[in-house]
Order: structure tokens, then C-alpha cells, then sequence
């Protein structure tokens, strides 16, 4: 089917731009609006606050966890940092061991699912609703968050299934399954379940749909208005084209694509932070002081934090269990090297590339401060109101333009390679839960890669409200259950820690290079 498209499609851009622009509107508002009616009940239960309170329980779901694991694992984000390098590098890598990538792949794999327009429009969304103090809390859940990433990865390689072919699935519901089943607990094959469909929902929204209209958003920004299931008719196509040849397909694309848009944004982010060199202690005098007064913002300290916390969770995804089944294909006998290199992902993902994003939207003075009081000036919602008017991927397109006009186009570049390689890896997550709940077989596989692309085009043609709410809800909810899984399960990792430190130190666990 999709070859079929494939070739006129190109040739039809233009054409249908120009021949039925009315109709294509209508096309875009019918998807958004049923999409909106079908999915606002999910959204407000996932992010109803507590009694008397504007704060949801999602958020301090997700934040009591990673503090948890941060303490029971003693500090293992800072402790583990230099040897999770070292096992990037392949200083221990066996090449003989079961597995379908290496840690370096799996790494760059599990990266493409959470280095993704979060870090550009997701960020611009914290800002400009939380204001600069958001980003001091999304690095701090950056940094918690290591933790979190650190015990279900190690649990995802643990529980894994190796099959004859070579091939590997894993990931919570696996571990959540044998995990329950070897400690004796009850509960565990419907707490699996439920992950699984949460999963496909969070691949459906936050790894598909919110990239697609995100990537769209940017390329109206830059090349004038046109219809969104254009842009989504094309971006499934390609989608499709990679994702048919499986993990290995996708590790080699991610592999090399994920490096390349790493340097490419944050060193066009560091270019401009440069040539404002005098502003820098300024935007970070205005990150840690909104991160404790807001500035102005509503609600203050907590709009900060909440803000700050949702964009890192749905950036880094630490805790939702998703990036522990790319890391389950890992090359490896010992489970914990895994747990140790999935400690770079949150690092990478908010410490450094969500906080450049933010610190150029505030460096560029793209926020309107009031000279008179010092503080963020509110539009009619409640957000910050921004020059231009602008939110989203917009913003920060804004902020990177305002250096050079040039630069807008660099960040396009960015966007689509950010939306890509997060499409590609979030089908994968979704693939294995697919075929979790209806069977490892090429028929339940090409039924979802077709739906999953169907979900592209829905995605560019649906409007930012609907798509993020839906995203995030999807994606929170995935952490509801896996973190249930990772209490009861957390002293196997810790088991699986101490004996592979034990042995490290005597010198059982060797370098290969």
C-alpha cells in the first residue's frame, strides 16, 4: 500500500496545496475536533489535581518515585556516571553475548524516543506557562530522574525474552510479569496488560502524534500556511519505509542520526548563547529566582514547578518504562550494564539539550518582562506573553531566529530530524507492546506499523491543544503502572547491583578493550 503512495506523492504536494485548500481545512478540523471529543475525559482524570489544590497527582506520582530510587540506590546517578561512559564506549562489550545492538545503539535508540520535539516545543511550553523558574525544576527532575531510568532498564534486560532468531523482547511488561511471578505476588499479568495498552496509546500520542504537528507547526512557521495532512501523508510514508525492517533498521538510522541532531541544536543553541555572553547570569539570576517566586507567573512557585516537572517527564520519559524496551535488546549478559547506561539518557536529554532550549528562549528576551516591576507579564490565559504572540515550537523558532534569520532554518532541520527519529523509536515501544497483547507474528507487526502510520497523519492534522493534552496523558498514565512494578521489583535490582559490583572489584566483570 504504502509503496503505492510513495511515488506520486511528491509530485501531488503542490497540487492539492493549491486545488483544495478549502477542503483541506474541513479535513483538519473534523480530525481535530472528533479527536478532541474522544479523548478530554482520559486527559482530566490522568491530570485531576489533589482536593483543594491546583497540583496533579501525576506529577508528584512521578517525583516521590525518582526520589525514592535516588535514595535506595544511594546516589547512583552520580556514583555510576564514569562507568555508564565506559560501558557507551564498548569497554565491556562481549560481542558474544545474546542481544540484537550494542549499548552505544541501544543508547542512541532509546535517545531518538526521548531527544524529540519535547526538548523544542515542550520546553517553550514550560517557559512560557511556568516561566524561566521551570527550567530549574525540569533539570532537577533531569538529574532524579536518572534513578528511575536506572531501575527499569536494569530490569528490562533482566526479564527479557531471547528468541531462536536472535531477536529481543522486553521491557515492563515482561519484567512486571516474571518479576511478580518470582517474588510470588499477585496482580502481575493484569498490571502487564494494562502498561501494554497504555503504551500504544503513549505511542500513538506522545511518540507519533505530538511530533508530527509539532514538525508541522515549524514547517508553516517557515515556508507559509498549508493543510497538516500533507505533512503527514509525507512523514508517514517515510516512517513507514524504516520502520518495516525492524530494530536493527531503526538502530542503524538512530545511530547515526541522533549524534548529528544533538550537535546540530546544541551547538546552534551554544552560538547563540555566545553572542549574548553578557546576558548569561542574568537568565540564570531569572531561572533560579522564578524557580522560588515565579516572577509573576501564575501560581507562582508551584506553577514553576509543576510546569518544569510535566515537561521533563514527558522529555526524558524516566519512569514510564518506555525506554527500558529499547534498552532490553542490548548485547549483553549482565542487566545492571544497561541500568547504567540508560543513566546518560535523562542526563543528555534535560539537563543539557532542555536547558539550552530554555536559556534561548530567555536570553533572546523573547518573554515580555514589565521594566517597572521586574516581573513576566500575563496575557489573557495565564501564560507569559511572548513577542510575536507565539507558543510552542514557534517560540523557540523565534528565539533562534532572532540571532540570524538563516538560523530558523537550521532549527526546521532540527525539528524534523527531533520528530523523526522519535517516530521511529516510539513504533518499536508500541510494536513490542502490540505484540505483547496479540502475538509475536509478521501479520499482528504490519497491523500495527500501518495503524501507527494512520497516526501520523492524524497527528499533523490535529491542532497543538488536543495533541499534547492527549500525549501527555497517554505517556503519564504508562508510569502509573510501571512504577507500581518497579516498588515491588527494586530489590532485585538492587541485587543485581551489588553482585555486578562486587565482581567488577574483583575483577570477574573485565574490559574487552
Amino acid at each position: 500500500m504504502y509503496n503505492k503512495i510513495k511515488a506520486p506523492v511528491l509530485g501531488a504536494l503542490a497540487s492539492c496545496a493549491l486545488a483544495a485548500p478549502a477542503a483541506a481545512s474541513n479535513i483538519d478540523e473534523a480530525v481535530n475536533e472528533v479527536f478532541a471529543n474522544s479523548t478530554g475525559w482520559f486527559v482530566n482524570f490522568i491530570f485531576s489535581p489533589f482536593p483543594g489544590t491546583t497540583f496533579p497527582w501525576i506529577v508528584a506520582w512521578l517525583v516521590v518515585a525518582a526520589t525514592i530510587f535516588t535514595v535506595y540506590f544511594g546516589l547512583i546517578q552520580l556514583r555510576g556516571f564514569k562507568h555508564s561512559i565506559e560501558l557507551v564506549r564498548g569497554d565491556y562489550s562481549d560481542p558474544n553475548d545474546a542481544g540484537e545492538v550494542s549499548h552505544f545503539q541501544a543508547l542512541a535508540t532509546a535517545l531518538s524516543g526521548t531527544v524529540g520535539l519535547g526538548n523544542i516545543a515542550g520546553v517553550a511550553v514550560a517557559v512560557g506557562i511556568g516561566g524561566p523558574g521551570a527550567t530549574f525544576w525540569m533539570i532537577l527532575a533531569g538529574l532524579m530522574g536518572m534513578a528511575s531510568k536506572f531501575t527499569e532498564c536494569t530490569l528490562g534486560v533482566k526479564y527479557r525474552n531471547e528468541y531462536a532468531d536472535g531477536t529481543v523482547s522486553g521491557g515492563p511488561m515482561y519484567y512486571i510479569t516474571k518479576g511478580f511471578a518470582e517474588r510470588g505476588l499477585p496482580g502481575g499479568k493484569p498490571l502487564a496488560i494494562l502498561f501494554a495498552i497504555f503504551c500504544i496509546l503513549g505511542a500513538f500520542g506522545g511518540g507519533n502524534m505530538f511530533q508530527a504537528n509539532q514538525a508541522h507547526a515549524q514547517l508553516t512557521n517557515v515556508f507559509g500556511d498549508f493543510p497538516g495532512w500533507i505533512t503527514g501523508v509525507v512523514f508517514a510514508t517515510i516512517v513507514f519505509l524504516v520502520i518495516v525492517g525492524g530494530l536493527k533498521s531503526i538502530a542503524s538510522v538512530t545511530e547515526k542520526v541522533v549524534p548529528f541532531m544533538g550537535v546540530l541544536y546544541v551547538g546552534t543553541a551554544l552560538i547563540i548563547i555566545a553572542m549574548n555572553a553578557d546576558k548569561i547570569g542574568w537568565a540564570f539570576g531569572q531561572i533560579f529566582d522564578g524557580a522560588f517566586t515565579g516572577l509573576g507567573v501564575a501560581g507562582g512557585l508551584a506553577g514553576a514547578l509543576i510546569q518544569g516537572f510535566k515537561r521533563a517527564a514527558f522529555s526524558n520519559e524516566a519512569g514510564v518504562g518506555s525506554a527500558a524496551i529499547a534498552h532490553s535488546a542490548v548485547r549483553t549478559s549482565e542487566p545492571v550494564t544497561e541500568g547504567y547506561v540508560s543513566l546518560l539518557e535523562p542526563f543528555i536529554d534535560t539537563v543539557v539539550i532542555c536547558t539550552m532550549t530554555a536559556l534561548v528562549i530567555i536570553i533572546t528576551g523573547q518573554l515580555v518582562i514589565d521594566p517597572a516591576t521586574g516581573l513576566y507579564v500575563l496575557n489573557e490565559s495565564g501564560s507569559i506573553q511572548t513577542v510575536g504572540g507565539n507558543s510552542g515550537v514557534a517560540l523557540t523558532s523565534a528565539a533562534f531566529s532572532s540571532a540570524f534569520g538563516w538560523f530558523r532554518y537550521v532549527l526546521v532541520v532540527a525539528v524534523l530530524l527531533f520528530a523523526f527519529s522519535t517516530m521511529i523509536s516510539w513504533s518499536y515501544y508500541g510494536l513490542k507492546a502490540w505484540t505483547f497483547l496479540f502475538g509475536e507474528n509478521k501479520v499482528s507487526e504490519l497491523s500495527f506499523k500501518l495503524i501507527f502510520c494512520l497516526f501520523v497523519w492524524i497527528g499533523a492534522a490535529a491542532s497543538l491543544g488536543p495533541v499534547i493534552d492527549f500525549s501527555d496523558a497517554s505517556i503519564f498514565a504508562m508510569a502509573v503502572v510501571n512504577i507500581i512494578g518497579l516498588y515491588f521489583l527494586m530489590p532485585i535490582v538492587k541485587r543485581e547491583l551489588t553482585s555486578y559490583n562486587a565482581r567488577r572489584k574483583t575483577g570477574e566483570i573485565k574490559k574487552y578493550k
